[in-house]
């Protein structure tokens, strides 16, 4: 499964790197759906993504019946993102 968006990103005092997307609600709606299969734990889902351009791997967190999804320093600092900064994205779930 690919999902494209953009999102405004935010601080989050969770795991570290604390820059986060939230996920727009028709993306984590589709998420839900496969959740159960794909997490491997306490609701992670591994995912591979792309934030303005710069691939990485990561997982998105549930968080208020969402999910977020972590932007890596290294993507911040290769890309220029920050929190208030809107990113484009793209997920691929496995």
């Amino acid at each position: 499964m690919t999902l494209v968006f953009e999102a405004v990103l935010i601080e989050w005092r969770g795991p570290a790197p604390f820059v986060f997307a939230p996920l727009p609600e028709d993306a984590a709606q589709a998420i839900r759906q496969v959740a159960k299969e794909a997490s491997y734990g306490w609701g992670c889902i591994p995912v591979s993504a792309v934030a303005n351009g710069s691939p990485f791997t990561t997982s998105l967190f549930p968080k208020n019946g969402g999910y977020l999804l972590p932007i890596k320093v290294s993507v911040q600092r290769t890309t220029g993102l920050g929190v208030g900064d809107v990113a484009s994205l793209q997920i691929d779930l496995p």
